[in-house]
C-alpha cells in the first residue's frame, strides 16, 4: 500500500480544468469547489434562515444571533475598543466562512480547504489589509507608521526597532496562515493514517488486519470528534487574532 499516494490525494488539491482569462490561468479544484459551498451557504442560507419567520427555522437563527453578539462582545470590542463594534460584519463572516469550510472537510467526499496554504494565505492577506487600513484610518498615515515603534523606546533604537516592528507585521499574518494551515492538516493526515494501519498490517496477515482494525476504527471516531472542535476552534482563534492585531494597530502603544 501506497501510504504517501493515499494521503497526496486526499491532502492535496485536484485541479480538474483550467479556465484561460485573458493572461490569467485559473484552475477549477476540489478546495475552490469548497470554498464556492460555503460562499454560496454565507450568501443564500444564511440570508434566508435570517429573513424567514419560519418556527422551525428559529433555532437556527438564535444560533447565528448568539453568535454574531458572542463575536462582538467578547471578541472584537474588547480588542478593538467600541469603534470596533462597526467592523462585526467582517469578523462574523470571517468566523462563519473558515467554519464552513472546516466543517466541509468532515463530510463524506467533502474537503478541507482552510488544508490549502494558498487558501490560509488569501485569508491572511485580508488580516493584513484589514490591520492596515484600520490603523491608517485611525492614526493618519504618518502617525500610523510613526507609532510602529512603542513609546519611550531611546531615539538610537529607532533604526533598528522600526524595521522589526514593520517586519512583524508581515510575521504577523505568515502565522496566521501557516497556524490554521497545519491545524486543519494535522488532523485529517492522522486520520488517514489510523485507517492505513488497517490494510498495512492486513498486508502481512488477514488476522492482524482484522485486530487493529476496532482499534483504528475507535481512534478515528476519536479523532473526527476531536476534529469538529478544532474546526470551531481554529476559526475562533483566527478571528481573535486577527481582532487583537487589528486592535493594536488602531491604538498607539
Amino acid at each position: 500500500m501506497d501510504l504517501k499516494a493515499i494521503l497526496e490525494h486526499h491532502v492535496t488539491d485536484q485541479i480538474w480544468a483550467r479556465v484561460a482569462l485573458g493572461p490569467l490561468d485559473l484552475p477549477l479544484s476540489k478546495h475552490l469547489l469548497m470554498m464556492g459551498i460555503a460562499s454560496l451557504i454565507l450568501l443564500v442560507v444564511f440570508p434566508l434562515i435570517i429573513r424567514s419567520r419560519s418556527a422551525a427555522l428559529a433555532p437556527f437563527r438564535g444560533m447565528i444571533e448568539a453568535t454574531v453578539l458572542f463575536l462582538r462582545d467578547e471578541v472584537v470590542v474588547p480588542n478593538m475598543g467600541h469603534k470596533g463594534a462597526a467592523y462585526t460584519g467582517y469578523f462574523a463572516t470571517l468566523f462563519f466562512f473558515i467554519l464552513l469550510m472546516n466543517l466541509i472537510g468532515l463530510v463524506p467526499y467533502g474537503a478541507t480547504a482552510t488544508g490549502n496554504l494558498a487558501v490560509t494565505g488569501g485569508l491572511a492577506l485580508t488580516t493584513f489589509a484589514l490591520i492596515n487600513f484600520t490603523g491608517i484610518r485611525e492614526q493618519g498615515l504618518i502617525g500610523y507608521f510613526a507609532h510602529l515603534v512603542p513609546k519611550g523606546v531611546p531615539a538610537w533604537l529607532y533604526p533598528l526597532m522600526f524595521p522589526i516592528e514593520l517586519m512583524g507585521l508581515f510575521i504577523k499574518t505568515f502565522a496566521l496562515c501557516i497556524r490554521l494551515f497545519a491545524n486543519m492538516i494535522a488532523g485529517h493526515i492522522v486520520i488517514l493514517v489510523f485507517i492505513c494501519f488497517i490494510f498495512i498490517f492486513g498486508a502481512f496477515n488477514a488476522a492482524f488486519g482484522f485486530l487493529v482494525a476496532p482499534v483504528s476504527i475507535g481512534l478515528v471516531l476519536f479523532t473526527l470528534l476531536l476534529e469538529l472542535l478544532v474546526a470551531f476552534l481554529q476559526a475562533y482563534i483566527f478571528v481573535t487574532l486577527t481582532a487583537i492585531f487589528t486592535g493594536a494597530a488602531m491604538h498607539p502603544h
